[in-house]
């Protein structure tokens, strides 16, 4: 059989951990996938794949196997698109993750703009508060916050943003402002656990840095709700700058304590670095990194 038709069948079942699944997904029957992933093994003389009644496993071999199958299936991909001439014109599909509120505010209109723009592309988009791996997900491109690992992914910075302290100066006139960090715990205190999810609040930088142990009266599980009570005068919140920003640019909320900061922390847009540049994510990151560099929000 040919090798990469082997390789593309083992990905797929390794991928749904199920012989049925990879056979769905490829429109075969689950004999011919079971006979292609056994000619592969037999191929290379090492077994790829633990089955039991229940599961279907990657060996350690089988996972080594596994991200190197992606990669070649991908360049070849990337090179009969080149050959076929696509790269002059973007087409076909595009998966993009972003955080849940960033996606919506900044990276869902770059989408809108990027389909009208090319009307034979389709978009797909994940905007979720956690880590993404952009592999094992099949994902092309996503927006991150914060420091980097390393990894193969290539990595373009657009922005920043800034951990702030923020209330209505509805709260702040009745309440008064916070002089220092230490006063904050005698405030009404409303925590966000997607941007701070313990209790203990860190500020600074370098030697000079700090942390508060807070108790807030409310505790919410997105970005929104925070916002939300703080907008209704019932405390003090900690957020992203970006999600705040229009709150503070319209006097309904006010920045306080900004000297305490903690550095900004980065925003890159990542995407997978092929030996072919692919013309739809080439150009889908082209248009986002220019928007986003280009909101005063985020620099």
């Amino acid at each position: 059989m040919d090798r990469l038709h082997l390789m593309t069948v083992f990905v797929a079942v390794a991928e749904a951990e199920s012989f049925a699944g990879g056979a769905r997904r490829l429109g075969m029957s689950p004999p011919a996938v079971t006979r292609a992933v056994a000619a592969l093994e037999e191929r290379l003389g090492v077994k790829l794949l633990n089955r039991t009644t229940r599961f279907v496993r990657a060996t350690e071999a089988g996972q080594r196997y596994l991200d190197d199958a992606r990669r070649i299936i991908g360049e070849v991909d990337e090179a009969d698109e080149a050959a076929a001439g696509i790269n002059a014109e973007p087409r076909g599909h595009l998966a993009v993750t972003a955080p849940a509120l960033f996606g919506k505010m900044f990276v869902l209109p770059g989408i809108v703009e990027y389909l009208r723009r090319h009307p034979a592309m389709e978009v797909s988009a994940l905007f979720v508060d956690r880590v993404v791996n952009l592999l094992e997900e099949g994902l092309d491109v996503g927006v991150r916050i914060g420091e980097l690992p390393d990894s193969s992914m290539k990595a373009i910075r657009v922005g920043s943003v800034r951990r702030v302290l923020c209330a209505s100066p509805a709260y702040l006139e009745k309440h008064g402002t916070p002089a220092d960090l230490t006063a904050l715990p005698v405030h009404t205190l409303i925590a966000a656990s997607a941007v701070t999810p313990t209790h203990e609040w860190k500020f600074g930088q370098g030697p000079g840095a700090s942390s508060v142990r807070v108790h807030p009266r409310l505790t919410v599980n997105n970005n929104d709700a925070a916002i939300e009570a703080a907008l209704q005068g019932f405390g003090i919140t900690r957020l992203l700058s970006y999600q705040v920003a229009a709150f503070v640019a319209a006097g309904q909320l006010r920045i306080i304590l900004n000297e305490f900061e903690a550095a900004p922390m980065p925003i890159h847009v990542l995407h997978r670095e092929g030996r072919y540049a692919s013309a739809k994510i080439r150009t889908f990151v082209d248009l986002i990194a220019a928007r986003l560099r280009g909101d005063s929000a985020l620099n």
